[in-house]
C-alpha cells in the first residue's frame, strides 16, 4: 500500500474561535483542501473534470475531533481512497500535528455526479483511472 497523500496546512489566528482553537468547520475545509490538492497533483483538475462532465460530490462526512488545534500549529492533513463496489467510494482522512499527535480523523463518502444527468456515476474508479497520471494517489 502506498503512503497517504499529504499536504501541509497552518492554521491561521482568524480560523480560531472564542475559546483560541481552531473552529470545528474549518477542520473540513482543510479536509476538503487537501482533497483538492490531491487531485491536483494527480493530474485530475477541475476544468478537465468539468469538461468531461462529471464532478466530485460528497454524499456524507463524519468527522471525530481529537485534539484541539491552535493558531500557528503546523498540521500535515492525508487522503487515501477506499474503493468499494458501485457507485460511491471512500476518503479517509487525518489532521495531524507535525509532532504526530492526531488533531481530527474525518471519514468521507464520496460519488461522481454526470452533471447534466444529475445522477451518479456507474463507476467512478474507472473515471479517475482514465484521468489520472498518478494512479497510485487514487490507491489503484
Amino acid at each position: 500500500m502506498t503512503e497517504p497523500y499529504a499536504v501541509r496546512v497552518t492554521v491561521r489566528g482568524y480560523e480560531t474561535d472564542a475559546l483560541g482553537h481552531l473552529n470545528q468547520s474549518v477542520y473540513l475545509q482543510y479536509a476538503e483542501h487537501a482533497r483538492w490538492s490531491m487531485l491536483e497533483h494527480s493530474g485530475v483538475s477541475p476544468s478537465e473534470l468539468l469538461a468531461k462532465g462529471v464532478g466530485p460530490v460528497v454524499l456524507e462526512q463524519t468527522i471525530r475531533y481529537r485534539r484541539e488545534l491552535r493558531a500557528g500549529d503546523e498540521t500535515e492533513v492525508t487522503c487515501s481512497f477506499v474503493w468499494g463496489e458501485g457507485k460511491t467510494y471512500r476518503i479517509e482522512q487525518t489532521i495531524r500535528k507535525t509532532d504526530g499527535t492526531v488533531a481530527a480523523e474525518i471519514s468521507v463518502l464520496c460519488g461522481l455526479m454526470d452533471l447534466k444527468e444529475r445522477r451518479l456515476i456507474a463507476n467512478p474508479r474507472g473515471i479517475f483511472e482514465a484521468m489520472t497520471t498518478d494512479a497510485r494517489t487514487f490507491g489503484l
